[in-house]
């Protein structure tokens, strides 16, 4: 397998103990990361000169709806319960096979563009067979690493998760590529019965599947407890939204290992509730981040990073203003944690802490270089803070397992053309089922 060494760039690893940034080469041989560290010697191997660039871990979108990348901008305006009439009460029955592969391909391949290498793909229209393994291959033609989380569109609370198609996904779909493993998009506990609920969290435990779910706003459901009684909160479990928990809830979860993603711009958008960010860190916790809709907010989780470190950072001034009647001395909140909830929370969110969301070696060469000699940025004094301010015109390069997905500025794409083309029938032909309620009023 080929060896490529990456020298001259400031390196960010994200490993405890080791610096913030470093002057460091990368060796990558094959799809993982071979070593670390300054002046590396390694004959027979391609040499990339980064100097002037920012390297750091893959970013990882731990929540996004893929499948909706073709109705992008048109929620923009909508509240969540429009959302939810419109998208979820007209639109989704109407997606057929093509529609959720272009929009998963369209949706993964933005998200390279973006520097993520990895996705958490909450794809909860899963209407057939045909439109999981459409899905599914729009994925993994994009060349990302995904968890491709299992899910259909809202039903009765007391309808189960169909296992059948997780084990036939398992068997097939998604073992066959091997960037793309599976996880479980789960109604419950919050929307199903309690019965439900421990049922579906149960069968995601005895395959060893992440399990996630949606909780935004309110008390928790009876479900909850129920799942609780059962011991079936786990590391496996990802929360998402996670509004108005209580703090007793909170801590007992955390205590189990759950895991919890904020998608920051669509929950103060749409009005889901206020971030969480705040009840984590006080619990010495941290978020992921994800995007969530592409229908409402741009696929960019460094713009999330800078929405979640700019809220929260708001918050804790004016408590302590309120509190001490004077502005606060430091921060409460740092870049580099930012960038964590970016990287190695989004790994353990989506169970792959093992493998990204870190430069280390044994870990998959998943990398991102960021030009920083570009007028935006320079002269880039503080380079964790220069990778938060970065844009998509600044994400230079992008690897995922070794192979170079995005180089010099483009996608490494053929046919980008014929994919927007799709794209946008599939939207148009889409919009025609939403009322007139909708974006056409």
């Amino acid at each position: 397998m080929s060896r490529v060494l990456l020298r001259g760039a400031q390196v960010i690893t994200m490993v405890p103990g080791r610096p913030d940034a470093e002057h460091a080469d990368v060796l990558v041989d094959g799809d993982r990361i071979a070593a670390v560290g300054e002046n590396i010697e390694a004959p027979d191997t391609e040499i990339v000169d980064f100097s002037g660039r920012i390297v750091i871990p893959g970013l990882v979108n731990a929540h996004l709806h893929t499948w909706q990348t073709a109705l992008r901008s048109v929620g923009a305006d909508w509240t969540l319960m429009e959302y939810l009439t419109h998208l979820h009460g007209e639109c989704v029955g109407h997606y057929t096979p093509a529609d959720m592969h272009i929009g998963n391909l369209a949706g993964a391949l933005n998200q390279l563009n973006c520097g993520t290498t990895t996705l958490g793909d909450w794809c909860h229209n899963a209407l057939s067979p045909e439109h999981a393994d459409a899905a599914v291959e729009g994925l993994a033609q994009a060349g990302i690493r995904a968890v491709f989380l299992h899910g259909t569109p809202y039903r009765a609370p007391a309808t189960p998760h169909p296992l059948t198609e997780i084990d036939r996904l398992l068997d097939g779909p998604v073992r066959d590529h091997a960037l793309v493993t599976l996880g479980m998009a789960l109604q419950g506990p919050q929307y199903s019965s309690p019965e439900t609920a421990v049922a579906d969290f149960r069968a995601g435990s005895e395959r060893g599947l992440v399990v996630s779910l949606h909780q935004s706003g309110g008390e928790p459901a009876p479900g909850w407890e129920a799942v609780r009684a059962a011991g079936l909160f786990s590391p496996l479990t990802n929360v998402v939204h996670g509004t108005d928990l209580p703090a007793d809830w909170l801590k007992t979860l955390l205590e189990a290992g759950v895991t919890f993603t904020t998608t920051p711009e669509n929950e103060l958008g749409q009005g889901h509730g206020t971030p969480i960010t705040g009840s984590l860190l006080r619990l010495h916790a941290a978020p992921s981040l994800g995007t969530d809709i592409d229908t409402a907010v741009p696929g960019k989780l460094l713009t999330a990073a800078r929405i979640a470190l700019a809220h929260q950072r708001g918050l804790d001034h004016a408590r302590h203003r309120q509190e001490t009647g004077m502005h606060a001395d430091t921060a409460s909140v740092t870049s580099k944690q930012a960038l964590a909830w970016a990287t190695v929370e989004g790994a353990k969110a989506l169970g792959l802490a093992d493998r990204v969301g870190r430069i280390e070696v044994g870990m998959q060469a998943d990398l991102v270089a960021v030009d920083a000699r570009a007028f935006n940025l320079w002269p880039a004094h503080d380079p964790v803070a220069t990778v938060l301010h970065a844009d998509i015109a600044n994400i230079e390069a992008v690897m995922v397992a070794g192979t170079w997905r995005k180089r010099d500025h483009a996608l490494l794409t053929s046919r980008l053309d014929d994919v927007k083309d799709r794209l946008r029938e599939s939207g148009e032909r889409l919009l025609r089922s939403i009322g007139p309620a909708g974006p056409q009023a």
